[in-house]
């Protein structure tokens, strides 16, 4: 099992960090640099039970991930649990940990522990530690500019592939059907 820490201090309360990377929704914004064709995985994006998929940019195999948050104790900690490659078999946990530096700083820590099913798999993670490394660590510094020079335009934002909101089962009611056209017999 490897592991793989980086930190970076953000200059914002603890609590409004938390709720950022707690939302799987925004998560393009920070991380879109290494991972692509990104999805939420079901309709709530935020806390234990959300969920995402997308395709990891690794330096030996691009390989399509599934994240799970497993824990979220506000405003100390999140796990995530993400299953790699082909049919999930590898497994990683990725730990964020929420420090107060003080009243408007925030210490955040990423620690991501691998677990490879086998032997090809373990000697792609050989090449892809650095990579993981140095992707996580910019994906923070990207998260402390969010926070410290926010942009006037609106932060990217991730769906559920193929879901429609207007057309969404509501009250009973099957998928499809527009409550705003009622049939008349």
């Amino acid at each position: 099992m490897r592991e793989v820490t980086v930190s970076a201090t953000i200059s914002a309360p603890r609590e409004q960090v938390f709720d950022a990377v707690c939302d799987l929704s925004i998560r393009p914004s920070f991380t879109d640099h290494f991972m692509d064709d990104y999805r939420l995985a079901r309709v709530q994006p935020v806390g234990v039970g959300a969920a995402a998929r997308f395709k990891l940019d690794l330096p030996l195999a691009n390989e399509y991930a599934e994240l799970t948050i497993t824990k979220a104790d506000r405003p100390r900690q999140i796990i995530e649990e993400l299953r790699v490659g082909r049919r999930g078999r590898n497994r990683s946990v990725a730990v964020y940990d929420f420090t107060r530096e003080s009243a408007h700083v925030t210490r955040v820590e990423l620690t991501t522990f691998t677990e490879p099913a086998t032997f090809i798999d373990r000697f792609k993670e050989i090449g892809a530690a650095g990579s993981i490394r140095r992707k996580t660590s910019k994906a923070l510094d990207r998260l402390r500019l969010m926070f410290e020079e926010p942009d006037r335009t609106e932060l990217k934002r991730a769906t559920i592939a193929g879901y429609e909101p207007d057309k969404a089962a509501r009250f009973g009611a099957h998928a499809g059907m527009d409550p705003a056209r009622q049939s008349r017999l």
